[in-house]
């Protein structure tokens, strides 16, 4: 997966951001995310505007339905549709949630699965099983969650294992790092140091919100929305995590409350900024 992902800086293709993003070129985007799960079995001329910018740029695709660690079965019949989508627009690389979205029947929310030792070898199973139908590696994302029911592992230890157990990559949230290291209180530095920089494919930078749906800072919550600018202990973050991981693939989300289109092509310019600015230390360190 990791050596056909597009190089630089990227933005998530959302409905409302269609019209403006058809006018988008090389000088603005490296390439565009797409969520499969809102596309596939659609037509029209949004479906039309999402074939051609696929066309135009390299797409990632990031899917919400799988419930990777749920208890219903796999949907192989979804996988296949999948599969097609994956192909047809020449994806170049697939991620999903850490989490799961079912149980006897879809909940509409992502998640936390249990931190066990049970969960991981389940979890693991099934992302084998979709590795092998889709007939490519896929990446994992850690998620932001405000509970932690039934939990042996810590968080780290739990990602690590269903890293290694399933053999497949990690797609890096920075923002739910730093979300979850406010709500349950633990260093975001240290815990991206705890994971494995060679399985990380590429990196997601997002807003969040307070308790008061502010983008303020307060003491002790944070609410993972993707309707915020990034905020600058995010943007901070990053700038660490490149050290780590090296400079990676990074994509900027935001799901609502779009800002005029140049605010969101500032944001990703600024991730363009701090990755040149790693690879010229990383380049001297060498």
């Amino acid at each position: 997966m990791t050596g056909m992902l597009p190089r630089g800086a990227g933005l998530g293709v959302r409905r409302g951001l269609l019209p403006a993003l058809r006018q988008a070129d090389g000088s603005l985007l490296d390439f565009m995310e797409v969520t499969p799960d809102n596309w596939i079995g659609t037509a029209g001329p949004a479906t039309r505007q999402l074939r051609e910018l696929a066309e135009r740029f390299p797409f990632l695709a990031h899917g919400l339905s799988l419930s990777l660690g749920g208890p219903d079965p796999l949907d192989t019949a979804f996988i296949a549709q999948l599969k097609d989508f994956l192909d047809s627009h020449r994806v170049r690389g697939y991620s999903e949630h850490l989490s799961y979205c079912s149980a006897d029947g879809h909940l509409y929310d992502l998640m936390p699965i249990p931190f066990t030792q049970e969960a991981v070898q389940h979890t693991a199973a099934r992302i084998r099983e979709v590795q092998e139908r889709l007939g490519r590696r896929i990446a994992i994302e850690n998620v932001s969650y405000y509970a932690a029911p039934f939990r042996d592992l810590d968080e780290s230890t739990f990602i690590n294992a269903v890293l290694a157990e399933a053999d497949c990559d990690l797609l890096l949230d920075v923002n739910n790092v730093y979300v979850n290291s406010i709500n349950h209180g633990y260093d975001p530095q240290a815990f991206i140091r705890s994971l494995p920089a060679a399985r990380v494919a590429y990196l997601h930078m997002a807003g969040h919100m307070t308790a008061d749906k502010t983008s303020e800072q307060d003491e002790d919550l944070r609410i993972d929305t993707h309707g915020s600018p990034v905020c600058d202990p995010v943007w901070d973050l990053l700038a660490f995590t490149y050290r780590h991981t090296g400079v990676k693939p990074t994509l900027l989300e935001r799901d609502f409350n779009y800002p005029p289109i140049a605010e969101l092509y500032a944001e990703v310019a600024q991730i363009r900024t701090l990755q040149q600015t790693a690879q010229q230390e990383l380049s001297g360190a060498a």
